[in-house]
């Protein structure tokens, strides 16, 4: 059967060559030669241009993208606000480094960050150019302020591959491996991961054990309190699975945190700028964090991230910490005009189409016996497979295999976790679009299944 599909609309996918196609093959070869091979590409994707939710290759095969370039596209690829946002900055000055001079800009996307972040506690903002800097700069405040050099983090977590950030992350050993030593001084805990829960609890009926371990176990045994700078948590692991946990476990989480002067920092890198369905994922659980860190959809495909903390906490002195590059003014442009799609149009979009589809995938673990759990919020989803529902044996396998089919099929997805399919589209997707994405998948089950 040819994996050549057709399609006039626009906003669908069209595959005219077999892939990949022979341009795409080229590019490839001579990237092999010269570009790092530390990179993973799942597929041989090779991209030409972008508009909206839709990608089209170096050879004319256009696809829909349910990667948002991993998060990043939040308004879609190209959007003419963000990109007329671009070309006006760019018109007056690229750079003047912001840790050394002022300009407007940094200062106006500062205030509204302060001011989306939450209410109540004023805020300063630290601005790098990727997520992993906004740990750095996370984990050197935590110390600088507390005076304690120790942190938790979580299993599966990921927050960054500099030494630091590299630390905490917990997601897979061949991030860590030869890299030795890291940063001292992190403990990594359990995560809410309620479908595998670690202690064989129920979400409905556990007593939170996977944060009451640390003052019943681990700070009365070989996790002094006192010495702990700051938590650092995904309020819905990304990497890791695209989890979402229980409201109960943030409510601890906090005040576990609040009783020991432990900071709570709030990896918000991917799931955060709109991606939930509110500005930023702890705000469907009640939380007030300390720190947060946002980078990713922050400027629609810029380099730029920031660290939001509150200001008794952002108290070092001049020199202390900076970036050369952080706060780009065109980068910062093209942040101020995410944030106002993100609240003018896209966080009604996100939510709306998010439930639309979740509402459908919940029928996939009654229709495909491969599907474990279906979880995840706004157009932040995933699906795990498995090879027995009773079992939940892990199937990173049979994940991969639907990854490369929807590609053939015109369709970009990734995995997350060991057997997880994550879909995290610009959150421009359309209704049409989010249903082409379904039915494509539900095929492609229902061929793995019989």
């Amino acid at each position: 059967m040819s994996n050549i599909s057709t399609s006039a609309r626009q906003d669908l996918p069209n595959l005219v060559t077999a892939l990949p196609g022979p341009k795409s093959k080229a590019v490839i070869e001579r990237d092999a030669a010269v570009v790092s091979p530390s990179y993973t590409r799942s597929y041989p994707f090779v991209i030409e241009r972008g508009e909206g939710a839709m990608v089209e290759d170096v050879d004319g095969n256009r696809f829909l993208d349910m990667n948002a370039g991993i998060a990043v596209v939040a308004t879609g690829h190209c959007h003419p606000q963000v990109v007329a946002a671009i070309r006006a900055q760019a018109e007056k000055f690229l750079h003047m480094s912001g840790t050394d001079f002022y300009y407007e800009n940094m200062v106006e996307f500062a205030e509204k960050l302060a001011a989306i972040a939450g209410p109540g506690d004023a805020r300063r903002v630290y601005y790098g150019n990727s997520g992993t800097e906004a740990i750095e700069a996370a984990l050197k405040m935590s110390r600088y302020h507390t005076g304690r050099d120790k942190f938790v983090a979580f299993l599966g977590g990921f927050h960054g591959r500099t030494m630091g950030a590299l630390s905490l992350t917990g997601s897979k050993s061949v991030q860590k491996q030869g890299f030795s030593p890291l940063l001292g001084g992190v403990t990594h805990i359990p995560y809410a991961y309620c479908y595998r829960c670690a202690y064989g609890k129920q979400a409905e009926t556990c007593n939170v054990e996977c944060v009451k371990v640390l003052e019943e176990t681990l700070f009365k045994t070989i996790l002094p309190a006192k010495e702990v700078a700051a938590i650092f948590v995904e309020p819905v692991q990304g990497e890791g699975g695209y989890i979402v946990p229980p409201r109960k476990f943030f409510d601890e989480l906090q005040a576990v945190a609040k009783r020991h002067g432990i900071l709570l920092v709030c990896d918000e890198v991917q799931s955060g700028m709109g991606r939930t369905g509110k500005m930023f994922a702890y705000q469907h659980f009640g939380v007030d964090p300390d720190i947060v860190a946002i980078a990713k959809g922050i400027a629609s495909g810029m380099p730029l991230s920031a660290t939001v903390a509150k200001a008794r906490y952002m108290q070092w002195t001049p020199g202390a910490h900076a970036s050369t590059f952080g706060g780009n003014p065109v980068s910062v442009a093209a942040a101020m005009a995410t944030v106002e799609l993100i609240e003018k149009e896209l966080l009604a979009n996100t939510a709306e189409v998010g439930a639309h589809m979740k509402a459908r995938m919940q029928e996939w673990p009654r229709r495909f016996p491969i599907v474990g759990e279906v979880r995840g919020l706004g157009l932040m989803l995933g699906f795990e497979i498995v090879r027995d529902q009773q079992t939940k044996e892990r199937a990173p396998e049979l994940r991969d295999a639907i990854v490369d089919a929807a590609y053939q099929r015109g369709l970009l997805v990734l995995g997350a976790g060991q057997n997880t399919v994550r879909l995290s589209p610009p959150l421009v997707l359309s209704k049409d679009q989010a249903d082409f994405s379904l039915s494509t998948l539900e095929e492609i089950l229902g061929g793995l299944t019989g």
